[in-house]
């Protein structure tokens, strides 16, 4: 994962929104939910590759750490509907960037 981290370093410039979550690791529903919305899955079906990439991939997206990205105000209300939507507790707080 730092790789990641390190990797959406320069994804972000400007005001951006720290959002965080808390899920239940008993919830394993929510859990998959969580991680397919977040980083995607690739499988194979007859032989045919699907690949759905994530939400921390997308432009405007910062994964930071466990259960904690910064988005730009434009990809705020994506995460916060599939948070929402999915009964996941959440928060989303203001932050300036330089």
């Amino acid at each position: 994962m730092m790789g990641l981290v390190r990797e959406g370093k320069s994804k972000i410039q400007g005001p951006c929104f720290l959002v965080t979550w808390d899920i239940d690791s008993e919830d394993r529903r929510a859990v998959g939910r969580a991680q397919y919305f977040l980083f995607g899955r690739t499988y194979q079906k007859n032989g045919k590759r699907y690949s759905y990439r994530g939400f921390v991939w997308r432009d405007g997206v910062r994964y930071v750490a466990q259960s904690a990205v910064l988005v730009a105000p434009g990809r705020l209300m994506e995460i916060v509907r599939f948070l929402a939507s999915n009964g996941i507790d959440h928060e989303a707080e203001s932050l300036l960037r330089p």
